[in-house]
């Protein structure tokens, strides 16, 4: 017998929507697994019956592989988030600053590899500081697996990029005006 909070169906959904309505962003079921691992009585087989019975009924949303919560789950989980004990909610929102900060970093440094039909590829990088873009930069590579390693590099290191095209930017400057 698991030793925690969580003893049934009921209990574990409850814990789903209070994590999902607090995430900045759509998560993977890893994720979420991970989030609710700070209670004892979580399992992975029963968190996945959990999460797919809570997309079936409109409370969660499946989009690829990650999940968001519905108007109708964030409803519930506000009517319910008191049934959660104290210390739950407390582990929850301790993890919960990791992944949101890990979401926040991810929407706001994004890349996109597109196709070409002359067997190049378009590759787009943006950087964003979480109101209006800061970079928006498409570049022309002649194969996916070179944008691939770029996309990787500017992932990485956004900020690096970003600097460097500001002083090269700076650098122009100061020649003109000598």
């Amino acid at each position: 017998m698991p030793i925690g909070f969580i003893q049934d169906d009921l209990d574990l959904k409850l814990l789903v929507l209070y994590i999902m309505d607090r995430t900045a962003g759509p998560i993977t079921f890893l994720q979420l697994f991970e989030l609710a691992l700070c209670d004892a009585g979580v399992d992975y087989f029963s968190l996945t019956q959990a999460v797919d019975h809570m997309v079936a009924t409109g409370q969660l949303t499946q989009d690829g592989d990650r999940y968001t919560i519905t108007d109708k789950g964030r409803r519930n989980s506000q009517i319910c988030e008191s049934s959660l004990p104290r210390s739950v909610r407390r582990r929850c929102d301790e993890n919960l600053l990791r992944v949101n900060d890990a979401l926040r970093r991810e929407s706001q440094v994004r890349t996109q590899i597109i196709d070409r039909e002359d067997g190049t590829v378009t590759l787009c990088l943006t950087l964003e500081d979480g109101t209006s873009p800061l970079l928006h930069l498409a570049l022309l590579s002649p194969s996916r697996a070179q944008a691939e390693q770029w996309a990787s590099s500017f992932q990485s290191s956004p900020s690096a990029l970003y600097l460097n095209i500001i002083n090269m930017l700076n650098q122009e400057e100061h020649h003109e005006t000598k």
